[in-house]
């Protein structure tokens, strides 16, 4: 079990599992802390339906271009996860929460999040987002 934890990216919130459960499905809120300026069309919430999510070049990525993929949302799980595959089925992103005595731990199934999870923990506590 402990091998896997550490291919994750977690992050603990001062913030209940509603509000962070809102900034992860919102598209509004995850245009602002998930590669911000970066855009997400949600059109409906539910397993089988499709999210377009529009990378913007950024100093965190190597694109010369807007780069437009379409997601497939997996699982909608009120106040417990969300996860969708990234073009093809085997990349799977799953974004966890679990209620913490009032926080609120954020954890992706993968590693390479944490900048991701520092913006959205801002965003939640009031910060500036530090990774824009």
């Amino acid at each position: 079990m402990m091998a896997y934890k550490e291919n994750k990216s977690s992050i603990s919130i001062d913030a209940s599992l509603e509000k962070v459960w809102h900034a992860i499905t919102d598209a509004e809120l995850l245009t602002k802390w998930y590669a911000p300026g970066s855009i997400w069309e949600i059109p409906h919430l539910a397993a089988g339906e499709q999210i377009i999510f529009t990378l913007i070049p950024n100093s965190h990525n190597q694109l010369t271009e807007k780069l437009p993929m379409t997601l497939t949302i997996k699982n909608v799980t009120m106040h417990q996860q969300f996860s969708f595959y990234l073009d093809l089925p085997e990349t799977l992103i799953a974004i966890s929460l679990v209620d913490d005595m009032g926080k609120t731990t954020v954890t992706f199934n993968t590693s390479g999040y944490e900048a991701s999870l520092a913006n959205l923990k801002a965003l939640l506590e009031g910060k500036e987002i530090p990774f824009v």
